[in-house]
């Protein structure tokens, strides 16, 4: 924004956007400030300005802060209205999800305003989408953002810090409605955002951030929401999971490790299926399906393994021993904000630029979730005689 000043019609639009997002209604704002709903509505119109005196009292019952509501330079986007566009379910749960990630982009690009920190971006150039397979042009550009990332044939470990650190896409990580695995949104100002579903299993949020990733690369223009069932079968739908599909099992590397682990072998067996998944950090429906889909074994071989008792977790455990079980699941779900977000926080916080509560109420966490990131982050701050530190910093 060019101008020194906002006008009443910008911070009308900001009180919208925050009360909107706050889930709080027009009424409880005119209680929160003693004036007449009418006012309100006015104030967010632009018609009458907002006073000093009621400017608090808002951002408190906004679980913002001031410095957002009125600073020239803050960056406020709503991103609901983006989702509200697409085709609803009526369930209410893409809707809930937008505003937890609305909220939680809105708290980090407040912590970079506040630190002076701009948010680095390390996009791909964008593939849209060109006549003809979809699953060709999927392959074809996920074999290439693996290559520009220097990944190679190696499995992705850790997707959330690939699109983080590598690429600079926002990504987050909170219990959402069951039926909705996943949101991506992209905004010129803010950039590429993701929301993850904390209550699904690490493989599934894997595959649900490669899918979202998939996104980002061919119509990051147009949000999604990635369902659990996953029934949409629009031509950016089939792209994005064949995107997903081979960004994590590249088909080469999967026929590699295939032909190596089923030498001898005339039939895919659970142990098989346990260590290939394993491998790959995929679930071990994701690799059969894969396998299915490479010509590595029939159609129907994970509906065999269904009907003969499945594949668990103790038989995971037999294979790959009890260090190698799954164990992150609930650690990652219970982790309330993502690693950069919580960085900020934290160096906020020891600046002393916010305090606890206002901390508390920018991250909408309870006071315990706050206190547990920043004891993390103090402890690992704690000055030791001779603990090296950053050249030309304070």
């Amino acid at each position: 924004m060019s101008r020194n000043r906002l006008d009443t019609a910008d911070i009308g639009r900001r009180l919208r956007i925050a009360r909107e997002s706050a889930g709080v209604t027009q009424a409880q704002a005119a209680t929160a400030i003693a004036v007449a709903r009418t006012t309100v509505v006015a104030m967010e119109k632009g018609e009458r300005a907002v006073r000093m005196e009621e400017i608090q009292p808002l951002a408190l019952l906004y679980r913002t802060s001031v410095n957002a509501l009125l600073r020239t330079e803050s960056v406020y986007v709503d991103l609901v209205p983006r989702f509200r566009q697409l085709p609803s379910r009526d369930d209410g749960a893409s809707t809930n999800a937008a505003k937890v990630l609305a909220d939680l982009v809105r708290a980090e690009v407040e912590l970079e305003n506040l630190l002076g920190i701009v948010h680095p971006r390390n996009y791909p150039a964008q593939r849209p989408l060109m006549p003809g397979d979809v699953h060709v042009q999927a392959t074809s550009d996920a074999t290439e953002l693996r290559q520009r990332l220097g990944l190679g044939s190696a499995p992705v470990r850790d997707i959330t810090s690939l699109l983080e650190l590598d690429l600079g896409i926002r990504v987050y990580t909170r219990r959402l409605d069951s039926r909705v695995s996943g949101l991506f949104a992209y905004d010129e100002q803010i950039g590429a955002c993701v929301l993850l579903n904390g209550a699904h299993p690490r493989q599934r949020r894997t595959m649900s951030a490669a899918h979202e990733l998939g996104h980002f690369v061919a119509s990051r223009h147009s949000p999604d929401v990635l369902y659990r069932d996953g029934r949409s079968q629009s031509r950016e739908e089939r792209y994005a999971n064949a995107f997903a599909r081979e960004f994590l099992t590249p088909g080469r590397a999967v026929m590699t490790k295939f032909d190596e682990l089923t030498q001898g072998s005339s039939r895919l067996t659970r142990r098989h299926v346990i260590l290939l998944a394993y491998a790959f950090g995929v679930s071990r429906e994701a690799m059969v399906r894969r396998l299915e889909e490479l010509d590595l074994t029939p159609t129907g071989a994970w509906d065999w393994f269904m009907a003969n008792g499945g594949i668990n977790d103790n038989q995971a455990r037999q294979v790959l021993g009890e260090h190698a079980a799954v164990v992150m699941d609930e650690m990652e779900a219970e982790r309330p904000t993502a690693l950069r977000l919580s960085l900020l926080a934290a160096e906020a916080w020891r600046q002393e630029l916010l305090s606890e509560g206002q901390l508390a109420r920018l991250l909408n966490l309870d006071h315990l979730e706050l206190r547990e990131i920043l004891d993390d982050v103090e402890a690992e701050g704690v000055e030791v005689d001779g603990k090296p530190k950053l050249l030309g910093r304070a």
